[in-house]
């Protein structure tokens, strides 16, 4: 993804050849610095800091919590970053080794004082609109509302409603270029009527960006000319069979930078700090997601788990998606994750007998005590069985949003002009290469296999999958870094950043109780040879560490039905790579994956489940 230009972008310094890069996020709570250095003849991570964000009262300037998350940096690597009076950075870095002091670039990410917040506009909902909340969810905004002309609600019910929301800035689209202008012209009017102020800086005029019918612009502009701060660029859906979404992302990256953050306390000097375009943290994961596929030509997807949403991302065949559900996370919004899954299937993965009332006065407690982290092995359980739900909601959600576009090199019908309903997802799990996890839940949980099996479980891949964490919550910072040197980023992300759990083999099969499903054949690094048979059913774990190399792997279906994804009853044959859960084959079954109901069967089951991946300390928990 291509960012806007920066004023320092052209000062003439070679960013290529840099020795060393300070990099914070400005979270809504906390601000997360790191330091990369080079060491001998690759970039690594070096130390990390912490510190209150200072965007509010008393202090109202994010720059003190950045200054302070930089200082404890420089405790720890007793290395000066900071002026004498502790108020400025150090940058470019002169002298090296131990007479280093400061840093030869500055980059950040944030968002603090609730991220990015947008509307969107088009015409049609499942078409222009949709197109739209995508193009504004890729550049790392939280889609607040979407107008169409079709949305059922009526005009002064669309003003009342972008009068309420105040949001930092507006995305309008409609029409394909040449084509019709009446229905774009009337959203035009509608935000003119409604006459929207931003959430920060009263007094300035709201932005908003026109991504639609080109033939449109000269009516666009007489409407919302000096009414707004109008943004003009080219149509985020030229014609009905593909998008042109980049134009709009870097807008909104610009105008975020330019009138959202400038309003924001403290980020004027902040982005006189900065030495690339501060991006908004999704925006900037979302950027590391896109290189990692790119680079290793895999079909990716990335989840951020926090306390009150949840962002997927995505990318197959070069497409990118991101999604925000800011009604699923495991603290503030642990309530809507029951609400939304329902109780049954919140239980289905607690692996003891509990009552159901019981589980529901944990999970309210949660929201009531947000910041409190398990103190038992069953608090334990049970956040990382909410946990799964989240996921798979969220996920689910994805899907639906992640679609193809109807029409393309297909007849098109005056019916399917206008709905797309029915829309063939991108999102096929038997490409699906790489699944990327981050969020408290998943980098910090206790053993690395629990993280790989809250991700099997939500995301229930396909055949072949690698699967891994972030380890220290730095993809943002490497997102950012990609975009001024890529080299720097991709060797922190893939030494300090990425932690290889492992790969998942999970064949695809009706369900076949107590039947042989698959076997295995591996030849581990080094000549060892394990092999076995899986019952329908059944989880197996080879230890295999990443850096040991790949295993030489043959897999042979031991149904009719059953498929590695080489096609129904044919063995796949190829290489498969470990991490600290090793190869994890799972014979469960997908299409549909089946968990018992009976509380006795469920305990047992689970119980069965964790043992095969050594999930826990050993407990009789199960056994209640």
């Amino acid at each position: 993804m291509s960012t806007p230009a920066h004023p320092h972008a052209s000062s003439g310094r070679d960013f290529s050849k840099i020795r060393s890069v300070l990099a914070p996020d400005c979270g809504s709570t906390t601000t997360k610095a790191i330091l990369i250095e080079l060491v001998g003849s690759e970039y690594r991570l070096t130390s990390r800091g912490e510190a209150p964000t200072t965007v509010e009262a008393p202090v109202e300037d994010v720059t003190q919590g950045v200054l302070n998350a930089v200082r404890e940096i420089q405790e720890l690597r007793g290395r000066k970053f900071l002026s004498d009076d502790g108020k400025k950075l150090i940058t470019p870095q002169t002298g090296d080794g131990d007479g280093a002091v400061g840093a030869d670039i500055y980059i950040s990410t944030s968002s603090a004082g609730g991220g990015l917040q947008m509307m969107v506009a088009g015409v049609i909902a499942k078409m222009t609109a949709e197109s739209a909340a995508r193009a504004a969810l890729g550049a790392g905004a939280i889609v607040m509302d979407t107008v169409s002309t079709d949305d059922k609600r009526l005009p002064h019910q669309r003003i009342e409603r972008i009068r309420q929301l105040r949001p930092d800035m507006i995305l309008l689209a409609g029409g394909t270029d040449g084509g019709t202008l009446s229905h774009v012209v009337e959203l035009a009017e509608l935000l003119a009527a409604a006459n929207p102020r931003p959430r920060l800086g009263i007094g300035f005029d709201l932005p908003v960006i026109y991504a639609g019918n080109n033939k449109a612009r000269p009516e666009i502009q007489r409407i919302l000319g000096g009414k707004v701060a109008l943004q003009i660029v080219d149509n985020l859906r030229p014609v009905l069979e593909r998008e042109n979404l980049q134009p709009a992302r870097d807008a909104i990256h610009e105008l975020f930078m330019e009138h959202v953050m400038a309003q924001a306390p403290g980020y004027k000097k902040l982005m006189e700090m900065a030495d690339a375009p501060i991006m908004p943290t999704p925006g900037a994961m979302g950027l590391i997601i896109q290189e990692v596929a790119r680079r290793d030509k895999l079909a990716v997807v990335g989840v951020d788990i926090g306390g009150a949403t949840t962002d997927v991302f995505s990318d197959f065949d070069g497409v990118f998606n991101r999604t925000v559900s800011a009604n699923l996370g495991m603290s503030y919004s642990v309530s809507n994750v029951l609400a939304e899954a329902g109780l049954p299937n919140i239980l289905r993965w607690v692996p003891f007998a509990i009552d159901e009332a019981e589980l529901r006065d944990r999970i309210g407690n949660k929201m009531i005590r947000p910041t409190t982290i398990p103190q038992t092995l069953e608090e334990l359980k049970i956040e990382q069985a909410i946990s799964r739900e989240a996921l798979r909601l969220a996920f689910l959600q994805h899907k639906l949003f992640a679609v193809k576009l109807s029409g393309v090199q297909k007849e098109r019908t005056i019916a399917d002009a206008f709905s797309q309903g029915g829309q063939e997802s991108i999102i096929d799990l038997g490409k699906l290469g790489l699944i990327v996890g981050s969020g408290g839940v998943l980098s910090h949980a206790p053993r690395r296999s629990q993280s790989a099996m809250m991700m099997i479980d939500s995301f229930l891949p396909e055949g072949v999958t690698e699967l891994a964490v972030d380890s220290i919550f730095m993809m943002p910072h490497l997102g950012v870094l990609s975009t001024v040197n890529p080299r720097a980023a991709t060797e922190v992300f893939l030494k300090d950043c990425l932690v290889r759990i492992g790969t998942c083999v999970a064949p695809v099969g009706p369900p076949a109780p107590g039947k042989p499903y698959m076997k295995y054949e591996l030849t581990l690094p080094g000549g060892k040879r394990e092999s076995g048979e899986l019952a329908y059913g059944q989880l197996k774990q080879i230890a295999l560490e990443f850096e040991a190399g790949a295993a030489d792997a043959v897999l042979t279906p031991l149904g009719k039905q059953v498929d590695f994804g080489k096609g129904k009853g044919h063995a796949w044959q190829g290489k498969l790579r470990g991490g600290t859960a090793g190869i994890i084959f799972d014979a469960r079954g997908r299409r549909p994956f089946e968990i018992p109901t009976a509380e006795k069967d469920r305990v047992r089951a689970l119980t069965e489940w964790n043992a095969a991946l050594d999930l826990y300390p050993a407990d009789d928990m199960g056994k209640k």
